[in-house]
């Protein structure tokens, strides 16, 4: 994936969704595969992406408590060790150094899959009284998983980009309220930045991070009908505050565990903000994630070249003033039919077309990325108008996906009947569920599909009284899905 590419998607994303997405993120100039199997090279364009995704997250972190931190990509094995549930949990994955230079190493250092085991000991030296608590911390960075898989780029690869939180409570409430509050700026990010609706729940006991005591979670619908784990935010008890032994002095100074969470988000969601939104023309960004909101391309012959590329120049920079990221495309190399292949290919939402009539008339031509609809607008406060402009595009890329959504929940009450309808329709299917893993078991083996998530409420009534594989008394409502 690399060199100058010819413009345009020859995949289509309704018959070859795989090879279509490839061409996508390779065409818009987002990555690159890297020499070494499973790994990636972000392109600036990319990287751009994440790093307003990253933005918007790390401004809501830090208005809830939270400070980042940084700390060290390589753990011990001995600290990896600790927390039975981690080690069991990450094993097959986990990428180790063995030597240093020349020199073997005395121990085993394991490059990080997960940074539980290298923060929760500092956190236990850190924290001595009640008055340290909560203690709320946050790092961007990378992680390794070793996973044989096909790589595809921001979904699956070795090395990811994330970040991950880890904080410690005085009690369960306050660390439950720390979970919810992230699952909800998850869940805030899908759908006021990435216009995406995003269903929120629980994973099933079985499916849950190792050693958690619940796992909360942010579930993303692709329109191929696969789910996406978009984001998860994770109660974990006092298991890692016993395996570190991570406690405080209460107001009695009384030595007590303290209960901690922990909570990720990576760039999965740019693959999933990439299958959700592009089209066989190429990338669709929502107007929030965009390197570039507005494209102004003048249009000119040589009698009038001068005033239309004057006018357009003004008009870009208005909007730049305005702090909307604007780019003037006034290439003379290229033609006007090229410029916007090329910006529809690279996701640009809004394209500003100044021509003669715009220049003589006063106005400017405003043309959305996702559908082509076309306006003809007033030059005068043309920065308020653009940004009503983007606000619309950000709504209809939303109301699309939203309806995408609501038309693939389906239900089921038996084996059969959810094997059938994901079989022919994908999406999600709702049945009542015993609460046994063994129960999964059969659909998983039919079809590669699991019970992706159960309602966070846990006395929420089940879907259906009797669980639709054995027949026994539903305990809560299971929904199925394929999974990215």
């Amino acid at each position: 994936m690399s060199g100058e590419q010819e413009l345009g998607i020859t995949e289509s994303k309704e018959h070859s969704p795989g090879e279509w997405y490839a061409e996508v993120v390779q065409k818009a100039g987002l990555a690159d595969y890297a020499p070494m199997g499973g790994f990636i090279v972000t392109r600036p364009r990319g990287y751009a992406i994440w790093e307003r995704i990253q933005d918007n997250l790390d401004g809501w972190f830090k208005d809830t408590g939270v400070t980042n931190a940084y700390f060290p990509m390589f753990i011990p094995e001995s600290y990896l060790e600790r927390e039975k549930d981690i080690v069991e949990g990450f094993d097959p994955e986990v990428a180790w150094v063995t030597k240093g230079g020349h020199e073997e190493l005395e121990e085993p250092l394991a490059v990080r899959p997960t940074s539980e085991s290298i923060i929760a000991p500092f956190m236990a030296d850190w924290i001595r009284s009640h008055r340290d608590l909560p203690m709320q911390l946050n790092q961007w960075c990378s992680v390794v998983r070793w996973e044989a898989t096909e790589t595809k780029p921001f979904f699956r690869t070795k090395e990811f980009l994330w970040q991950e939180g880890h904080t410690a409570h005085a009690d369960e409430d306050g660390a439950w309220e720390e979970t919810m509050t992230r699952l909800d700026q998850y869940a805030r990010l899908y759908e006021e930045v990435m216009a995406m609706p995003p269903l929120k729940g629980r994973k099933p006991p079985h499916d849950k991070f190792p050693g958690a005591h619940t796992t909360t979670t942010v579930e993303t619908l692709m329109p191929d009908g696969k789910t996406v784990q978009a984001a998860t935010s994770h109660y974990l008890g006092t298991s890692f505050a016993e395996a570190f032994d991570i406690t405080y002095a209460d107001a009695d100074e009384e030595d007590t565990l303290a209960h901690t969470t922990s909570w990720g988000l990576s760039w999965r969601a740019m693959g999933a903000l990439i299958m959700t939104h592009s089209d066989d023309q190429g990338l669709v960004l929502p107007p929030a994630l965009a390197p570039d909101q507005v494209v102004v391309v003048p249009i000119w012959q040589e009698d009038n070249k001068d005033e239309v590329v004057e006018y357009a120049a003004d008009l870009a920079a208005e909007l730049d003033e305005a702090g909307v990221r604007v780019e003037l495309d006034d290439r003379e190399h290229r033609n006007p039919g090229f410029k916007y292949n090329e910006h529809e290919l690279h996701g640009v939402p809004l394209r500003v077309e100044i021509g003669p009539h715009e220049v003589d008339d006063g106005e400017a031509t405003l043309v959305h990325r996702p559908d082509g609809e076309n306006a003809t607008v007033d030059r005068e406060d043309i920065a308020e108008t653009v940004e009503e402009h983007l606000d619309t595009v950000h709504a209809k890329l939303y109301a699309e996906a939203e309806e995408t959504l609501e038309g693939e929940i389906r239900e089921a009450e038996s084996r059969e009947e959810i094997l059938g309808t994901i079989g022919q329709h994908g999406g999600y299917v709702k049945a009542g569920w015993c609460g046994d893993e063994d129960c999964e078991e059969p659909i998983k083996e039919a079809i590669a599909a699991e019970i992706v998530m159960v309602p966070l409420d846990r006395d929420e009534e089940p879907i259906h009284d009797d669980c639709a594989i054995c027949g026994e008394d539903a305990e809560e409502t299971a929904y199925f899905a394929k999974s990215y």
